[in-house]
């Protein structure tokens, strides 16, 4: 069966596609990436083979030949990493020019589309995905939808992939200074920092006890969809040209959004900074991959 096929089988609802819905439905969070879509596609990190391991052993589910609607996907860093693995993807986003690299480097069907508000009939996933984007969406709809159009057996899971500070000092320094430049920076360098809470979303239980840890703003206990949840930590090391890693900070949302001549500046110190531990010019990046996955009864 093609892709296309994914579409026309029934996995999407069709009439609300055909009228135009969707689109109206979306709102403009997203503008921040769709203003650095080509260099967030050449410069984020891909996700390491084991992530995609654990993905099968936590859902149960294997994903070649796995129907798989991959949410928040963007470019479609993680949408090709399940591609490659055999599994039959529909990606949603809601910014069209993140889309638009999406579409330009896939043949599958992607879709302008809000996670919060899926346009698919129930039951016609085996996998619901969240690539580095559930935060963007509201915590109790977001995961009301993705059980809803997850069958039963099926799973929803989320990733995020961070550097791991604590295990390069010139890494903490670097985020560090970040920290002190950009009045929105949220990582792991902040008191208290933890991965968003989606554990807690599906199981129904209060954020913090699990691996990811306390996030203030979290469901309250009660929200959650009464999943069985499971959570693991994959590490791994990113080599990555000193240039493509100040690029990959720029599409960040909290530098992303800051005026162009401050960014500037901004990248021109860790250019110095950077260029004095790694004169090669090719950094050797500690990362850690946080993993959240709800099984369906």
């Amino acid at each position: 069966m093609s892709d296309d096929g994914l579409v026309n089988d029934g996995l999407v609802n069709d009439g609300l596609v055909a009228d135009g819905l969707v689109s109206r439905r979306l709102t403009g969070s997203h503008r921040v990436f769709d203003r650095v879509s080509e260099e967030y596609d050449a410069t984020r990190p891909h996700y390491p083979e084991a992530l995609y391991l654990a993905l099968e052993e936590l859902s149960g589910i294997r994903l070649d030949g796995a129907t798989v609607i991959d949410v928040g996907a963007g470019t479609g860093i993680s949408t090709r990493g399940l591609l490659d693995r055999g599994a039959r993807v529909v990606a949603v986003d809601r910014g069209e020019r993140m889309l638009a690299r999406l579409r330009a480097r896939t043949t599958c069907p992607a879709l302008l589309a809000n996670g919060d508000d899926l346009p698919f009939r129930a039951g016609v996933a085996d996998l619901v995905t969240y690539a580095q984007s559930w935060h963007w969406l509201d915590p109790a709809l977001s995961v009301a939808e993705a059980v809803r159009v997850t069958r039963a057996g099926g799973a929803v899971a989320g990733w995020w992939n961070s550097v791991d500070p604590g295990k390069a000092d010139w890494l903490a320094a670097n985020q560090v200074r970040i920290a002190e430049s950009c009045p929105g920076y949220i990582g792991p360098v902040l008191p208290g920092w933890s991965m968003p809470p989606l554990a807690a979303a599906m199981s129904g239980s209060r954020p913090g006890g699990g691996l990811g840890g306390a996030v203030d703003g979290g469901p309250d206990g009660g929200l959650g969809a009464g999943l069985d949840v499971a959570e693991t930590w994959v590490t791994w090391t990113r080599s990555v040209r000193l240039e493509d890693f100040l690029t990959d900070l720029r599409t960040h949302s909290y530098m992303a959004s800051m005026d162009g001549d401050v960014v500037a500046d901004l990248l021109a110190r860790e250019r110095a900074e950077l260029g004095r531990v790694f004169p090669d010019g090719t950094l050797t990046v500690p990362m850690r991959v946080y993993l959240a996955v709800g099984r369906r009864g």
